[in-house]
């Protein structure tokens, strides 16, 4: 029995080693004690005046277009422009040989002599016979021969003449003159070149872009609300329109919004719309990609809240985390509309007097409570 006290004494020496140990610990929270409040920076929201606008993506298309194509056959004798300069309506661009069309002019004057002196000839004629008629020297069908033949003498006059003004109007069409007043780009053809009528190649394009048309694209859904928002405002007369260009500067000069189309994409179910912008200086040339701010009116009760404030769903779906009155945590979806600066415009989920937070959501849950400082002494 001896054999085992050693083992006993040592035992009992490391229990009372660990009573000791535990003696000297600092007693445990109690079970209910509750964690500091967690500090979050808020805003308070405020109704503001702001702007109605929105942006969408275009591209630009010249003003008038007009492809130069000859409306004769024939040689081309000069090309009387330089390319790529302005061009006024009605100016000299190229000139075809104009030899046989002068000649079918003046063939066709010839018919024009031939024809009158046969109705000068038919017309005495006809006036004798009606003047013999009377004292039974001639037969009734011999007058209405003559009548007849007077007839066809001015039917021939006047084919002639018709004959004339073609060959006339085919001598003038070896001017080929510009349609339209704008920008003339290069020649497809040199001089020497057979030119063909109507011929499907162009020979140039102009392009008028002064003023130029941008082209946007919206959906149908949006441009209902757009309407809607016009007929609230009385502002349907015009839109202001201004040009964000693919560089991000803005463009000088304001637009204004012509029309949309009547028809939807059904494949897209986008409309377009067009707006004019003035282009004195040809910054703006067809095929640009840009994007327009439609400008349509004012909010006097807009509500804005900080970019940084707002957190998506993996839907997509808007989302802020507010405090409510009893000082708790609250998360809300939101609908957003257009943004202005580093905010986004609220259309509906929050009201004016709420408390968003926009510093310390990585601390907060929804049900928190918290302590909340204003974002300006808080960040």
């Amino acid at each position: 029995m001896h054999v085992f006290k050693p083992r006993v004494i040592q035992l009992a020496v490391v229990a009372a080693a660990i009573l000791m140990l535990a003696g000297c610990a600092e007693p445990p929270a109690a079970a209910g004690q509750s964690q500091p409040a967690s500090e979050v920076a808020v805003v308070t929201l405020s109704t503001s005046t702001v702007e109605l606008t929105t942006e969408l993506p275009g591209r630009t298309t010249d003003f008038r277009h007009a492809e130069i194509r000859p409306q004769v056959s024939g040689i081309l004798q000069q090309r009387l422009f330089t390319e790529g300069q302005l061009v006024s309506a009605g100016q000299l661009l190229y000139k075809i040989d104009p030899a046989s069309y002068q000649a079918a002019l003046s063939s066709a004057q010839a018919a024009v002599n031939s024809a009158e002196a046969a109705q000068h000839n038919a017309r005495l004629k006809a006036e004798r016979i009606k003047g013999l008629l009377g004292n039974n020297v001639i037969s009734q069908q011999d007058a209405d021969d003559a009548d007849a033949a007077l007839m066809q003498a001015d039917a021939a006059v006047a084919s002639a003449e018709a004959a004339l003004l073609t060959a006339q109007i085919n001598l003038n069409y070896t001017d080929i003159k510009a349609p339209i007043a704008g920008q003339i780009g290069r020649s497809m053809v040199t001089e020497g070149a057979l030119l063909t009528a109507n011929q499907a190649q162009g020979l140039a394009t102009i392009r008028q872009l002064d003023p130029i048309y941008v082209d946007l694209t919206q959906s149908s859904n949006e441009l209902l609300k757009l309407k809607r928002q016009l007929r609230a405002d009385q502002l349907a007369a015009e839109v202001r329109v201004e040009l964000l260009l693919d560089d991000g500067s803005n463009y000088d000069e304001p637009g204004s919004l012509q029309f949309s189309e009547v028809n939807v994409d059904p494949g897209t179910g986008m409309v377009t719309l067009r707006a004019v912008f003035p282009n004195k200086k040809g910054d703006l040339l067809p095929g640009m990609f840009v994007r327009a701010r439609l400008h349509h009116g004012s909010n006097s009760q807009a509500l804005l809240v900080p970019q940084k404030a707002v957190s998506r769903t993996p839907k997509g779906d808007a989302t802020v985390m507010l405090v409510n009155k009893e000082q708790q945590v609250e998360l809300r979806p939101v609908t957003l509309g257009a943004s202005y600066g580093q905010s986004w415009l609220v259309t509906a989920g929050l009201s004016s007097g709420e408390q968003v937070i926009v510093a310390g959501l990585q601390k907060v849950r929804p049900g928190a409570t918290v302590t909340v400082v204003s974002a300006t002494d808080g960040e």
